[in-house]
């Protein structure tokens, strides 16, 4: 096994940010004080790249453990590399300012490092986040198209406060279609993406335009067929004494992307920091032997998160 710990501290080059830390945790926790609690152990860790949103409903917790990390003086502004997410509710280019300023005024910073359209879908505007009609189906917005609510984006950084912009849950199509009428790059694409969706293809994309792909669901989300549990995997984790999560994330990190773990459990969130670099036959069978290809998310064909239970 190549005898490296500096994997966990790559910086991934994007274009407008200078490089994105590579290793970084998810805020996706439906308590807030648990939120708090769990931010607080990673940022004690030592992960330095938090993902938020609004539709995650829980900003504040997130903001209160980041000041008090800075209280603490474990770390400052300029250590931390904040994401955050424009909820599909408010894609018309007047209201993505106001969002934008809302998720800064909860996470009580002055500036985000990147600010994401969450989905490429934009549903009817107003303060119901999952608008739904008679039958229960989403209520979509016909009235922005993605071009626009993406030059809204461009404004920001523009007007300072937002350091760079990115895109979720998008296909390569989407956004071959933004890179090719952007002013202002994508910096980061967030994509479900692990040993059963690689995607390889959307990975050269990013690479040849100076964008980071950052995989969340980086673990299969423990749904079934359980991506820890496949033999290839496991095979590698016994052989250079890591966890299967290991493996997984290291596989993300060697290969290029960045990744997003989340976990409530202060030992699983210490553990999957702890990576090291994998010995090159082993991203060989990773890339050869396993021939699993399953999507958990269906966000990309409805725009609505399947990993966020809707409010009842």
């Amino acid at each position: 096994m190549i005898a490296s710990d500096s994997l966990r501290y790559t910086r991934v080059p994007t274009y407008g940010s200078g490089s994105i830390p590579a290793v970084g945790f998810g805020t996706l926790i439906p308590d807030s004080v648990v939120t708090r609690q769990a931010t607080k152990a990673a940022l004690e860790a030592g992960f330095r790249h938090l993902d938020c949103a609004e539709r995650y409903r829980n900003e504040e917790a997130v903001g209160d453990a980041i000041h008090e990390a800075f209280g603490a003086g474990m770390l400052q502004r300029r250590d931390l590399f904040v994401t955050t997410k424009l909820w599909n509710t408010n894609h018309r280019p007047e209201r993505v300012k106001p969002a934008f300023d809302a998720s800064r005024r909860r996470l009580k910073l002055d500036d985000i490092d990147c600010y994401i359209i969450h989905t490429p879908f934009a549903f009817q505007p107003g303060d119901e986040q999952d608008p739904r009609d008679e039958r229960g189906r989403v209520i979509y917005d016909s009235g922005v198209t993605l071009a626009e609510t993406w030059q809204a984006l461009e404004r920001l950084v523009d007007e300072g406060h937002c350091r760079s912009i990115g895109l979720s849950d998008i296909t390569l199509e989407k956004l071959r279609e933004i890179v090719a009428v952007a002013r202002i790059r994508p910096a980061m694409v967030q994509v479900e993406s692990h040993p059963y969706l690689p995607e390889w293809e959307l990975l050269d994309f990013c690479r040849e335009h100076g964008i980071v792909l950052q995989a969340f669901a980086a673990l299969g989300h423990a749904m079934k067929p359980n991506v820890l549990a496949d033999p290839v995997i496991t095979a590698i984790a016994e052989r250079v004494h890591k966890t299967p999560a290991q493996i997984a994330l290291a596989w993300a990190v060697q290969r290029g992307s960045a990744f997003l773990t989340t976990s409530t459990n202060p030992r699983r969130i210490r553990e999957n920091l702890d990576i090291s670099a994998l010995p090159e036959e082993a991203m060989q069978e990773i890339q050869q032997r396993i021939t699993t290809n399953i999507r958990f998310n269906s966000v990309v064909e409805t725009g609505v998160p399947g990993f966020i239970p809707r409010a009842v």
